[in-house]
């Protein structure tokens, strides 16, 4: 779709239109149409990536351009990238119903590929295709909601996974090296943390290898840094804890 705006002589292409109502007035921005969701993702941080142009209007397909005391009443201010990023995240992003289907299409997909990513089978340590958990999503019928990250998604879908199957995420695998003084009581802390303790050396200092949660690991990071003053190390020997070999569940 090309739109090509009078106000300002500018030719807009490939445009998609995120449209809010504020005041009681709609106000419309023009951004690339392949990076809205990415930047209400995060995966896109850069606002000049995503906006066509900085302008706000009423109507962007006859670029008609709002009134500066219509912004400041609805969004108490005029500072126009300030309100576009406003309406960037909270507004409709306006796409056709073929758009609107493939756009969800390629999330389903995004999502049951991150969910292959981070699982596996707990009996036997393999992971699952993507193909399998896009199965077992429709089985689930698992509706996915636009206005969410894939990643946030993926999370809730293996929630809802444990109910019918057996999965669970991949466990990472740490090794800790903690001072001797402060190893054998900052264990007790770390034992509700810890899945598997795959070996313990003590010698001048506490080295465990372990199997956590990946959810758990912002709150070990923390706990040794905190404990041992900076003295502690904690280093992330493998991602996933899986079985060696290609094998994966059909």
């Amino acid at each position: 779709m090309s739109i090509f705006t009078p106000t300002n002589q500018i030719r807009l292409t490939n445009v998609a239109v995120v449209r809010a109502r504020r005041a009681g007035k709609r106000f419309e921005i023009a951004c690339y149409r392949n990076k809205v969701m990415g930047w209400r993702s995060g995966s896109e941080k850069d606002i000049e990536e995503v906006l066509q142009t900085h302008t706000v209007f009423v109507n962007v397909s006859k670029g008609q351009v709002a009134k500066k005391e219509d912004l400041v009443k609805a969004f108490g201010t005029d500072d126009q990238t300030e309100i576009c990023k406003t309406i960037l995240s909270k507004g409709e992003l306006q796409v056709s119903d073929k758009e609107r289907h493939t756009q969800l299409e390629q999330m389903f997909r995004d999502i049951a590929t991150i969910v292959a990513e981070k699982c596996v089978n707990p009996e036997t340590k393999r992971p699952y295709t993507v193909i399998l958990i896009e199965r077992a999503m429709k089985d689930i019928h698992y509706s996915v909601k636009p206005s969410k990250s894939t990643k946030q998604q993926a999370l809730e879908v293996i929630r809802q996974l444990k109910e019918n199957m057996k999965i669970e995420r991949a466990h990472m695998r740490l090794r800790l090296v903690l001072p001797q003084k402060e190893g054998k009581k900052l264990k007790e802390k770390l034992k509700p943390l810890i899945k598997v303790v795959e070996s313990e050396d003590f010698h001048d200092q506490f080295e465990i290898v372990c199997l956590i949660d990946p959810g758990c690991f912002r709150e070990i990071d923390e706990l040794i840094r905190c404990e041992t003053k900076g003295k502690g190390t904690l280093e992330v020997v493998s991602l996933k804890d899986v079985e060696e070999g290609d094998e994966k569940f059909e």
